[in-house]
């Protein structure tokens, strides 16, 4: 099991912000209470006040917390609740609110999706903005599947765009989780319905472990020329993010004896970081934290900073976009009540 509890390798690792004053939307953080990965208002608290301007977040979903009282397909409701308050304590302490929350749903129920959504933006107090529905999946083994109960070409199927159908009823956002095999889907996805905003996570998951590893060429060849399709399609946006996942990129940085620094993150990602700008636009790009998954490798000043070395040279109008601009349009947390 990967520790993401690893405070005193990362505690090595000191940096202040190259930018304090820069305006930073975070728009995908998780909370955790357990053993091995814990990460509640506190520890939360402690990363958006501590080095860079984080002005507002975006609380999204990962299957944890559950009411298990409520029937089966209610019971993500619980999350939700769970994450409000976390929220409260975060904004009794004068932290950044968590202006938007995006909680899972079933997309596959038919019917009975309205009364999730309704439960969910109950439960958030109006600060529902999207549906992350988790659909990677990859046959090998050593690659961790997506607990939304995925199969393959799930996204093409009728009753699955269906349920699409009603967040854009709701003006909602839908966060795809996948894989880069599974980019073309979610390009023809993303075609076949262009009132959806469609929202790719993590750089589109460019995997480097289990059978990628050793063919890191082709896997970025693939993930380029998929990426390129999706970023054709004008209602597709993308998280640039998830970079210190280390058990899903290979990156190497979980058995260094001291935690990377930004500069370092930086030269190893920022061909990526680019590619994913100059495809779809800072308009269309939003970086991410992904804490505390990206704890595994990266403390959260870092992250920051390291996205301040790629955007260095993008203008400071886009750099607006990348950094608050596009999470502010696509989550519409203008007019949240966080």
């Amino acid at each position: 099991m990967t520790d993401f509890n690893r405070f005193d390798w990362l505690a090595q690792r000191d940096e202040t912000a190259i930018d304090p004053q820069r305006t930073i939307v975070d728009p995908h953080h998780h909370f955790y209470d357990w053993e091995f990965l814990t990460y509640l208002a506190a520890h939360h608290l402690d990363n958006v006040t501590g080095s860079h301007n984080i002005t507002k977040t975006v609380f999204v979903e990962t299957a944890v917390s559950y009411d298990t009282a409520l029937p089966e397909h209610l019971q993500p409701v619980g999350e939700t609740v769970f994450a409000m308050s976390q929220t409260g304590a975060i904004e009794a302490a004068g932290g950044p609110p968590v202006a938007g929350i995006a909680a899972f749903a079933d997309l596959m129920l038919g019917d009975s999706l309205n009364e999730v959504l309704d439960a969910h933006d109950a439960a958030s107090s109006g600060r529902l903005c999207s549906i992350r529905h988790t659909v990677g999946m990859d046959p090998s083994p050593d690659i961790p599947q997506g607990h939304g109960n995925p199969f393959p070409q799930m996204m093409g199927t009728d009753q699955f765009r269906a349920g699409l159908r009603k967040l854009v009823e709701r003006d909602l956002a839908f966060d795809a989780w996948l894989f880069h095999p599974q980019l073309p889907e979610v390009a023809e996805l993303a075609s076949a319905i262009p009132e959806l905003r469609v929202v790719v996570g993590h750089l589109g998951a460019p995997l480097g472990v289990g059978p990628y590893r050793d063919i890191r060429e082709q896997v970025w060849a693939d993930w380029r020329a998929s990426m390129q399709a999706v970023a054709a399609q004008p209602n597709a946006v993308v998280k640039v993010g998830g970079i210190g996942m280390d058990f899903m990129f290979g990156t190497g940085w979980a058995d260094l004896a001291v935690p990377p620094g930004s500069e370092e993150v930086a030269a190893y990602w920022s061909d990526a970081v680019r590619f994913c700008i100059d495809a779809f636009g800072p308009d269309r790009c939003m970086f991410e934290s992904n804490y505390p998954i990206d704890r595994e490798t990266l403390t959260y000043p870092v992250l920051w900073n390291a996205f301040q070395i790629m955007a260095d040279s993008y203008s400071d109008a886009e750099q607006n976009e990348l950094f608050s601009g596009t999470a502010t349009r696509t989550y519409r947390l203008e007019t949240s009540p966080g």
